[in-house]
């Protein structure tokens, strides 16, 4: 399947994808509060998608990808880091893979541009439902912010 290595291309490539993420993230308007997320927190959620990929788009089901978006939700609303920008941080992440696969040469043949098809399909379904998880979970922690932080603090420290 070409779309599986495609994804495995990504994957390959996660740590420098990353960096330019972090960087994209920095320069854009859209996502300041970002910055109020630390380096090293950040720079882990991000290959924890990107070194992983394959699973996150074949192997993990709904309910893995709404109970962890819900959870980066949650913590983006408690960081103070704006919906806006915590939303144009997941789409900027999808649209950085697909400007990698793009320099990368791989989509000219029709099979390729199958193959592209697919992988923009399952890229398309992850992304649109890890945005909307992460969306629930961070207006869950604004109309219970004080239960939510309590929750997250003892599963953090226990």
């Amino acid at each position: 399947m070409l779309a599986l290595r495609l994804v495995r291309l990504i994957e390959r490539h996660a740590d420098e994808l990353t960096e330019e993420l972090m960087e994209k993230f920095r320069a854009s308007a859209h996502t300041g509060d970002i910055q109020k997320i630390p380096d090293p927190e950040l720079r882990c959620r991000i290959q924890e998608v990107l070194q992983h990929l394959g699973e996150w788009l074949l192997t993990k089901t709904v309910a893995d990808i709404e109970m962890r978006y819900r959870e980066l939700g949650t913590r983006r609303a408690a960081q103070g880091v704006a919906l806006s920008d915590f939303c144009w941080a997941i789409v900027l992440t999808k649209e950085h893979l697909w400007d990698f696969l793009q320099r990368q040469g791989f989509l000219r043949s029709p099979v390729e541009i199958y193959g592209e098809l697919e992988l923009v399909r399952l890229l398309d379904q992850f992304f649109d439902r890890a945005l909307c998880y992460a969306t629930e979970g961070y207006e869950q922690h604004s109309r219970f912010p004080v239960a939510e932080s309590r929750t997250y603090r003892a599963a953090i420290f226990h």
